[in-house]
Order: structure tokens, then sequence, then C-alpha cells
């Protein structure tokens, strides 16, 4: 309030001022300076520029300085009126196009359902000429059902979440067709989604109905909290996403992906709650992120095409995978991925690379470097005959090719004696392995680890703790070699 305060000044000055000059200039200063053309725009009466513009309150420069005091203390009013209401601050620092969810008729109080409310915003930020911001106020929960929220628009958006977006508690709002998602940007270009706010998925109520939690019931999907579908120079950054449905957030066929400095949370029991599923991408950085979840922190999966995540914290969880690859017999493909400093605690894998039986295609050129592990169950591991199904899966001869993986610069300790595992395919067997400078050892010095290999064609460099595949299993004419 003390912020908002100070810039009473500037509006005041409207009561006293005649000459059109200086009204402008109070109003350039209400504005906040976000730009000199914005605020001049503004004067000019555009009734699409910022939330302190005077054309949207019904006044030019030119007929502002004839209005006589009355007139003039009714537009300060209003202007004030919009100053102080919440949201607006924030609104004014953004130097934008600002369409405000409250605007648009949202309740924000955690119970009437501002879906709506959502679309309409977006829907006339969407239409703007001018860079458009659409504002979740702060201090406020919003509550939503399923939404979409299409593109292509006419300028850069921004989705600034100061308040909290929380999906409905209802299940049954969400019908057969569209359970898999929730809030849903589609064919979007130049978006940001920050603002320091959060996304709470209320997942509590799914994950009980979960057939990971009880066997009883049929297994079905359950909602991604953010997804963000063929989406080209996407920034998502400085957000709280907690409780999701399923998964957090999912990167789907999109390009030019930077997300930074986001806070994912769920309970270490919670059913298949990734934190960033990554698919069909190209071109995407990961970077400063803490993800605590019940299923991968960081899950990239086919079409996924250079990568890189770096400084990113996870646990509770299961680390970060490539894949599954190669499911139903399907083909494959993800290279120059890059998995740089990260500290991983009490995860159930490490760095872990895994593909289906009967699928075809290739996982290559990926590195996995400067890690940290405390207490993780599968530090390093390759698994070429991975089979989450009900039924054993059948030996196939076929198998998404792994080749050209760097481990380097790992340390710490595991839980398990099998701290480095490379089972491959004996059809398709893994090459070009690297393993460098890597020290794991038993958690509280409990015996010493161990590391086995099946099929697997690795070198090492440096000091290498275990001694690689020290329980090694090979097929006929297969040579394991270390320099």
């Amino acid at each position: 309030m003390a912020s908002r305060l100070v810039l009473v000044a500037p509006v005041l000055a409207l009561l006293v001022v005649s000459s059109s000059g200086a009204l402008e200039a109070a109003a350039g200063a209400a504005n906040g300076s976000a730009s000199a053309n914005g605020a001049a725009a503004g004067v000019r009466g555009s009734s699409s520029q910022g939330v302190f513009s005077l054309g949207r309150y019904g006044a030019g420069g030119d007929v502002l300085a004839a209005l006589p005091v009355a007139s003039r203390l009714v537009l300060a009013a209003r202007l004030l009126a919009r100053l102080l209401v919440p949201g607006a601050l924030e609104a004014m620092s953004l130097g934008a196009s600002v369409f405000s969810l409250d605007r648009y008729g949202a309740r924000g109080d955690g119970r009437h359902d501002d879906t709506h409310a959502l679309a309409k915003a977006w829907k006339a930020a969407c239409a703007s000429p001018r860079p458009a911001v659409v504002l979740v106020p702060g201090g406020r929960r919003y509550l939503l059902k399923v939404v979409t929220l299409h593109g292509p628009c006419r300028s850069s958006v921004a989705v600034a979440v100061k308040g909290t977006l929380v999906a409905s508690p209802n299940r049954a709002d969400w019908s057969d067709r569209e359970r898999r998602h929730w809030v849903v940007f589609r064919g979007v270009s130049k978006l940001t989604v920050h603002g320091g706010g959060a996304v709470d998925g209320n997942g509590g109520r799914w994950w009980p109905h979960s057939c990971k939690i009880n066997r009883a019931l049929p297994c079905k999907e359950a909602p991604t909290a953010l997804s963000f579908h063929f989406c080209k120079n996407l920034r998502v950054e400085d957000l709280k996403i907690v409780n999701s449905q399923q998964i957090h957030m999912s990167v789907e066929d999109c390009a030019n992906v930077q997300l930074a400095r986001l806070s994912i949370t769920a309970p270490g029991n919670s059913p298949n709650t990734d934190g960033i599923h990554i698919t069909r991408s190209r071109d995407v950085k990961v970077t400063s992120c803490r993800i605590k979840t019940g299923d991968d922190c960081v899950s990239i999966e086919d079409g996924t095409h250079n990568l890189h995540v770096s400084k990113v914290v996870c646990g509770p969880g299961h680390g970060i995978s490539i894949g599954s690859l190669g499911d139903d017999n399907s083909r494959a493909q993800v290279s120059g991925i890059t998995i740089d400093t990260v500290q991983l605690y009490g995860t159930t894998n490490g760095a872990r690379i895994k593909t289906y039986q009967g699928g075809s295609g290739y996982a290559k050129d990926i590195t996995f470097q400067n890690m940290i592990m405390y207490s993780v169950k599968n530090p390093i591991i390759i698994d070429q005959n991975y089979c989450d199904k009900a039924r054993p899966c059948k030996e196939q001869r076929s198998a998404v090719e792994v080749s050209n993986v760097v481990f380097r610069n790992i340390r710490g300790t595991t839980i398990t004696k099998d701290a480095i595992n490379l089972k491959c395919s004996k059809h398709v067997p893994c090459h070009g392995i690297t393993l460098q400078s890597i020290d794991l050892k038993m958690q509280s010095g409990k015996g010493s680890a161990e590391s086995t290999c099946q099929n697997a064609k690795w070198r090492k460099f440096g000091t290498v703790r275990p001694q690689p595949c020290t329980a090694t299993k090979t097929t006929e004419g297969l040579e394991l070699s270390s320099i």
C-alpha cells in the first residue's frame, strides 16, 4: 500500500494543473513510465494501452485541459480506484497492455469458477496488436476447470501469475475426453509464463483414485497441470507448481524453450507426478529448478533433441530419466542431451536410460555429468529391457539403439550394491559408453558397491569406483574394453 500511495501525487496533479502538457506528464508518471511510446499512446486515448491510460477513462490531453476542477476530481477518483485495486501496481510495472482476470469478472476467492474470466482475458490479450500481459493478481486464488488457451496471437503474450491458480476439487469437472489436461497453451509463439505465484493442481483429490495407490481400481489418466503444445520461443520461469493431478509440466512439440527457477513439489508417494516432461521438442534449456515429486524429476521422451538441463536439485522422486522409449514396438529418436550439475536426494534412480524390447530408433549423444547423489537407489543405469507391464514382456530381437553415452564426474552414496548397472540388449547392444571420474559408495559405509554389465561396450577414464563391470555378463562375440 505504501508503494501505491507514492504514486498518488502525480494523479492528484490532475486537480490543480490546467495545461495539457502537465496533465500528460502526470499521466505518464501514473503509468509508471513503462515506455515513452506507451505513455504517449495512452494520452492519445488508445483503448488498448496500459491500465492507467487516460483514453480508457474517456479523456484525451486536449480535452482534459479544458475540464473544470469538478470533472478532474471525478477522473482522478477513477484513476485512484484503479491504482488501489489488487494487482494494479503489479500490472503497472509490466509495461504492456494488461488484461487482469478481475477485469473480466473473476472472483479470486478459490470457490467460484474463474475459468471463463481467464479465457476472456486471454482472448483479449491474444488479439492485442502490441505486447500484452494476462495478469493473475496477487493475494488471491483463482479456481479453474480445464481450459485451453489457443494461439496464434498478434503479438507476444506474458501470463503474470502473481496469485494462485487452483484446480477445481471436483473430478467430475473433467470428462473422459479431456482428463489428461488442466491448463493448456497451444500454438503460441513468444509466450512467457512467470510472476512468482503458484499453480496448485489439487492432486490430493486424484491420487487416491490411482491404480498405483489402489490396485483394485482400473488405471486411468489424470490431468497434467501445465501443458505447452506446439509453442515456439517459450519461457516459463519463477513459478511454484504444487500437487499436480499427474505430471506437473509437459512440453510437447515445442521449440526454443527456456524453463528456469521453477519450484515443483508433491509428496514422494504421489503417483505419476513427474516434474518436467519433455517430448517431441528441440532446443530446450532447463536451469535452476527444485523438483520434489513422486515420479521422475525430469522425464525425456521420444523426439527430444538438443536439451540442456543444469543446476537442478531433485528428490524425492525417480531421478532424471531418458525414456521410456520404444513402447509397443514404436520408433524413438532422442539425441543431444546434456544433464549437468544436478543434486539428487533419496531418489529411486539417478541417471537413467530405459527402453523397451521391440522398439527401434536411437538414443545417442547423451551426457550425464557433475552429479552429486545422496542415498540414491540406482545411481547409474541403462536398461534396454525395461518393462512395467502387468505381465512379463516377451523377448524381442529389435531394440532402440543406445550409443555415445557419457557418465562423467559423478559421486555420492547408494543404498543398493549395484551402483552402476548397464543392462543392455543382446540383439542391439549399447555401445560407446564412457565411465569417467566416478566415485559411488555404499550409504553409511555398509559394504562395497558393485557394478554389473550385460551386453555393454564401454570404456573408462580416470578413477571409477566401483570398478566397472565387476559382475560382467556378456554374449558370445561381444568385447568389453577399458582404458
